[in-house]
Formats: structure tokens, C-alpha cells, sequence
């Protein structure tokens, strides 16, 4: 009955997280790299950044991101279970992580896209192995574990958007260190947003479903 009350409201905010989310970024990747240089891709706005991989779009800060994120959600389900609010939202986080990060990297093998930093042709597809610019996996990940939040609290607790600059920073970081095109990482934000939409709206989560009752109880009600 919660599910079907709250499923409205969660579906206006979805189409306002995805409308304003994947305009944003695509504001951020055309204004991030100058005018005259021309575009590419399958929607003509790829363009190769200028290399940097200094201060916060370091590669070590990108990676502490992404681990800090999936420690958090895997740590936070185990400690409040299945049967909370905040533990329910955790694992359906963990599901839409893992969604996301297998289908981004099966689309990797499929489309085998050249990056940034190998030739800088950003309609290189289908050069085989070591090619795996599309999509974004990280970015996808990262968008995947914040949705189920957004969706969950974005209505009552409209700071809760504020997560959505998680994704953000991590495509332009990925786009500095040249690892990424723009399409890469609008995919990997699309990819991510409906494998959390998809994991939020699942009476059970998938990886709750191999228990009895599919419930964990967690951490915090054993002690």
C-alpha cells in the first residue's frame, strides 16, 4: 500500500531528477571545452578536454568517491536490515549499483569505443578489446546508488537532490582525465538512473530475495 501511495509522487520527481539531471550535463560537457572546436559522437557533442588530472579530478579522488559510495550502501544494509525504511532504500541502492555496473560493462564489451586518450576519435567504435569508453561505468554506479534516496526522501527532504552533484562530479572528472567522451557519460547517468528507478519500485530487492521472507535483519537489532 506504501509502495502504491508513494509511487506518483516518485514518478514526477524521476522525470524532474532525469530531465533536469541529463540537461545539465550536457550544458556542463558543451561549455567545458572551447567554442571553435568541433564535435563529434552520435549526438555531436563529443570533444576531447584538455588533460587534468590535478586537485579534485585526480584519479585517487575519483576512485574515493566510487569506494566510500559502495562501502557506505553495502555497510548501511547491513547495519539497519531489511525492514527499515533506511535499510530497505540501502539495498535497493545495492541493487541498482549492481545493475547498473554489470549492464555498463556488458555495453562496454558490445560497442568497444575508443577513449578520449586513445586517438582522440570520438567515433572510434567496435576496436575491440581495450576499448571500453562506452559507457561511463562509474558514473553509472554512482548515479545508480543515489537514486534510490532521491526517489525515496526527495519529496520530504528536497536537500536530498543535493546528491545528484555526485554523478555530476564524477562525469566531468572522468572527462578530464580524458577517460571519457560526453555521450559516455550521459549514457552511464541514463544507464544508472533506471537501474535505481527500476531497484526502488521492486517490492523486494533482489539481493534480499535469497533470504527467508526476503528480510535481513540487520546489524543494529542483533546487538
Amino acid at each position: 500500500m506504501r509502495h502504491a501511495q508513494r509511487s506518483g509522487p516518485a514518478r514526477r520527481l524521476m522525470h524532474r531528477m532525469a530531465h533536469a539531471g541529463t540537461t545539465l550535463l550536457i550544458g556542463v560537457a558543451l561549455v567545458a571545452s572551447p567554442p571553435s572546436r568541433a564535435g563529434g559522437g552520435p549526438l555531436g557533442i563529443d570533444h576531447q578536454l584538455s588533460y587534468d588530472g590535478s586537485g579534485i579530478w585526480k584519479r585517487s579522488t575519483q576512485l574515493a568517491l566510487l569506494d566510500s559510495m559502495i562501502v557506505g550502501e553495502i555497510s548501511c544494509g547491513l547495519w539497519e536490515g531489511g525492514e527499515t525504511r533506511i535499510g530497505k532504500t540501502c539495498w535497493q541502492s545495492i541493487d541498482a549499483s549492481l545493475i547498473a555496473g554489470v549492464s555498463a560493462t556488458g555495453l562496454k564489451y558490445a560497442f568497444t569505443r575508443a577513449r578520449p586518450a586513445q586517438g582522440g576519435d570520438p567515433n572510434a567504435w567496435f576496436q575491440g578489446g581495450s576499448h571500453y569508453s562506452f559507457p561511463s561505468a562509474e558514473v553509472a554506479t554512482v548515479s545508480a546508488i543515489v537514486m534510490p534516496f532521491i526517489l525515496e526522501y526527495g519529496d520530504q527532504q528536497p536537500m536530498v537532490w543535493a546528491l545528484e552533484a555526485l554523478p555530476l562530479y564524477d562525469a566531468i572528472a572522468r572527462m578530464k582525465v580524458q577517460a571519457h567522451w560526453q555521450t559516455d557519460v550521459l549514457a552511464g547517468f541514463a544507464l544508472g538512473t533506471a537501474s535505481g528507478y527500476y531497484a526502488h519500485h521492486r517490492d523486494s530487492p533482489l539481493v534480499l530475495s535469497v533470504m527467508p521472507h526476503s528480510v535481513f535483519v540487520g546489524l543494529r537489532r542483533t546487538w
